[in-house]
């Protein structure tokens, strides 16, 4: 497994002011990452801690703001607390008393977005714990009985956790693709985009997934593939690229090798790639002040030629030939509701950084909205008129 924050879990920790979070998200951890007070409301921004849970693995705990929180600045940090949730796999609802208003409604926002979660009864050495959790049996999910303050109660909660973390579908990123002894040909473009020294996240995975399955893996830049193919000796089974080099790379490979795109693979293994294949003919539709999203899963400095606020915006509109808005989303954050719920498309990087569940998510919610979305890859080959080449590995999608 490639160690990445894409392959961690994220398990969100919210309730009430002053219930005990950060208390128990310090005694889960057993270090002091949170501030702990008899203040409501200590907890003002949401704090990230890393660490192995057994039997999970890596996980990154998420302590939230309290979503009774008041005033306009409470407010604004529930919201921020509930933007957190888009990123969870699991959340665990941490409680001192009987459910209310505000329990009910956090149980309401992981039904919304379809989070599994716990109940935490914390405190259990000063209240009726028994009490308590007979009336959250109702919610029908695994109860936790626990006191922060004392450390009591933790020995098993990574397997209740667990329990609940839906397993990452098995869909692989390549393999399944290829067998033992075949030939898989990378193009690897080296430019400004490639981080120094090393490649970016799917080209490693291809590298490895190839290595896994006793296949032969050969990695070329796109100007040397031509000379590669033709000296090689050897039939690939699949040729994949960058999809920034596509037309230059598909030119050279011949019709009856399959061919494909980075961007392509990821959005199979992170996302919905038949679902971001319907959604790319919406481009069609498009015209004359539509907003397009262009929704990035993590943060970086732009380039001259970035290829989310450069390049697709200016292929789109020149296919296109519409005065089209473009909003650029960047980060782990989701944008409010009022915000993009105009948007006539979405078009989402691969998502290397991000794992399946956040990508399924924001796939769920868009779907909900009713807002087409796609990916770089689909949407590059799409405008470069190769989509039908580059999905030719994919027997179960429909084109």
């Amino acid at each position: 497994m490639i160690a990445s924050g894409g392959f961690r879990k994220y398990i969100a920790i919210t309730g009430r002011r002053n219930v005990g979070k950060s208390s128990f998200m310090n005694a889960l951890i057993g270090q002091d990452v949170s501030i702990v007070s008899n203040v409501a409301g200590t907890t003002t921004d949401p704090v990230f801690k890393s660490m192995e849970l057994s039997p999970i693995g890596p996980v990154t705990l998420i302590d939230t703001p309290g979503l009774d929180d008041i005033g306009e600045l409470g407010k604004k940090r529930i919201e921020k607390a509930k933007k957190t949730l888009y990123r969870a796999d699991c959340g665990i609802l941490i409680v001192d008393s009987q459910p209310k208003e505000y329990e009910n409604q956090i149980v309401e926002i992981f039904k919304q977005l379809e989070i599994p979660y716990i109940i935490v009864i914390n405190k259990i050495d000063t209240i009726n714990s028994d009490e308590v959790e007979e009336a959250y049996k109702k919610f029908n999910v695994p109860i936790v009985k626990v006191s922060a303050l004392k450390k009591i109660g933790f020995e098993n909660i990574g397997k209740v956790i667990d329990s609940v973390i839906p397993k990452d579908d098995e869909i692989p990123y390549l393999s399944d693709l290829i067998d033992g002894g075949d030939l898989v040909v990378l193009v690897v473009p080296i430019d400004l985009g490639a981080p120094k020294g090393r490649l970016i996240m799917p080209q490693v995975h291809a590298i490895r997934e190839g290595l896994d399955k006793e296949a032969l893996v050969l990695v070329v830049k796109e100007r040397e593939l031509r000379y590669a193919l033709e000296n090689i000796g050897m039939k690939p089974k699949i040729v994949v690229t960058d999809s920034q080099s596509v037309m230059k790379v598909v030119s050279d490979v011949p019709d009856e090798i399959k061919f494909t795109t980075f961007s392509i693979l990821e959005s199979r293994y992170r996302g919905d790639l038949n679902y971001f294949v319907k959604s790319v003919k919406h481009i069609e539709n498009l015209k004359d002040g539509d907003k397009v999203i262009i929704m990035e899963g993590c943060t970086h400095r732009p380039l001259t030629e970035d290829i989310g606020r450069v390049k697709i915006p200016r292929w789109l509109t020149n296919h296109t030939g519409a005065a089209l808005e473009f909003k650029v989303w960047a980060g782990v954050d989701m944008p409010e509701l009022n915000e993009i719920e105009d948007a006539k498309l979405v078009i989402h990087c691969g998502g290397c950084v991000m794992n399946r569940n956040s990508m399924m998510r924001r796939v769920r919610m868009f779907k909900r909205l009713g807002i087409p979305m796609t990916n770089y890859g689909v949407a590059i080959s799409y405008l470069h008129g190769v989509l039908e080449r580059a999905l030719s590995p994919f027997k179960d999608v429909e084109i």
